[in-house]
């Protein structure tokens, strides 16, 4: 029995990986017992109105609420209901695990992982940090643990007790990779032959992505065509943008405020990606040695600032900073599409990244630390 806890970002794609690959037939514990999926029994706990709820519950997994608030960077104001927020999650984190009584908890990162880390010390756990530096949270989480993976080798360093560190890569879910190009680009109604920029900037979007691609719009569109999603906050700017296009621009234009099923569609179409630097830039673009150009969002934990630089360091992407992007998209853009060899070692690079036994890693992992 797992309990996994975890918040939205970059951990919840990859923990549904695992515990995918979990369910899958005949996974084997020791060289004596081979686990049935109907002898395993998951729980996803995350916090009240986190956006988690919808994407586990799509995978039909049982999902339980507790209450959990971050404590770092909130104001005076708000410090106190945060904290009172978390003293409430840890005791409904008990509960959850007297009635649940789980062989083995898998945090996934957030604060919303914190009561129940708390709650369950004497329970084996294993945590997953999707990023290349941990923030707050996940530090915190990393005292818990029993066992530490990690996206890259470079996050090794970041932990006490270097014996608990496992470096596995980063889950990428199993429908993305199957899509091809050609089934890509059929499904989204793309020209199969005209060069392909995909624009997007996380779950929520990227303000700042959206309006620089829209000043530079018409003149991009004469380079490639693009699939935008946007979010749903500039949504309507988006479609009105789309609305003012004409003939050829008009049709190289795709928008969407957001995709599930297709996201692997919209990845494997791409020759070229802007998007925010978040932990999925580690696991999904080398999936598909997409290369990117990334924008790490400026206003907040300096995770994405590091795992652009590890990309762009390996040759796989060029790291834009936020409050440039808009006045040198465009000469970007066509820099590397005019340099199709500059662009294809990007893609090699990225590629060489790729950790595609990512999640079986991390499921044989959570099968020890559970056996007992």
């Amino acid at each position: 029995m797992l309990i996994c806890a975890g918040g939205t970002g970059g951990g919840v794609y990859p923990a549904l990986a695992v515990l995918e690959q979990l369910k899958g037939e005949g996974l084997k514990v020791d060289s004596q017992k081979t686990l049935k999926p109907s002898d395993l029994q998951f729980l996803w706990v995350g916090g009240k109105e986190g956006m988690e709820a919808e994407l586990v519950q799509r995978y039909d997994l049982p999902y339980a609420e507790i209450p959990a608030a971050g404590v770092h960077g909130v104001g005076l104001r708000t410090l106190p209901k945060n904290i009172s927020k978390l003293v409430r999650g840890i005791f409904a984190s008990r509960k959850i695990l007297r009635e649940f009584k789980p062989d083995v908890l898998f945090f996934t990162g957030g604060f919303v992982a914190v009561p129940m880390a708390v709650a369950g010390w004497r329970t084996p756990s294993l945590l997953f940090v999707p990023d290349i530096e941990p923030g707050l949270a996940l530090q915190f989480l990393a005292w818990f643990a029993k066992k530490i993976t990690v996206s890259a080798s470079t996050s090794t360093v970041k932990y006490p007790r270097a014996n608990r560190v496992i470096e596995t890569g980063y889950p990428a879910r199993s429908d993305l990779a199957e899509w091809s190009k050609a089934s890509a680009r059929e499904a989204l109604g793309l020209d199969a032959e005209k060069p392909t920029l995909l624009v997007f900037g996380g779950s929520k979007g990227a303000r700042s992505i959206n309006n620089a691609l829209l000043a530079n719009l018409p003149e991009m569109l004469e380079i490639v065509q693009i699939v935008h999603i946007s979010g749903k906050l500039d949504w309507q700017n988006v479609q009105d943008a789309k609305k003012s296009l004409k003939g050829t621009h008009a049709e190289n234009y795709h928008v969407y405020d957001y995709l599930h099923q297709e996201m692997g569609a919209a990845l494997a179409s791409a020759d070229l990606v802007i998007s925010r630097a978040g932990a999925s830039t580690l696991g999904e673009f080398p999936l598909f040695g997409l290369p990117a150009l990334l924008v790490p969002y400026p206003y907040a934990w300096r995770y994405q600032k590091v795992n652009a630089d590890y990309l762009s360091e390996k040759g796989a992407a060029i790291l834009v900073k936020d409050d440039i992007l808009e006045e040198e998209m465009l000469a970007l853009v066509d820099d590397l599409f005019s340099n199709p060899q500059k662009l294809e070692k990007m893609r090699f690079a990225m590629k060489s990244l790729a950790r595609p036994t990512a999640a079986e890693n991390i499921a044989a992992e959570l099968l020890v630390l559970g056996k007992g």
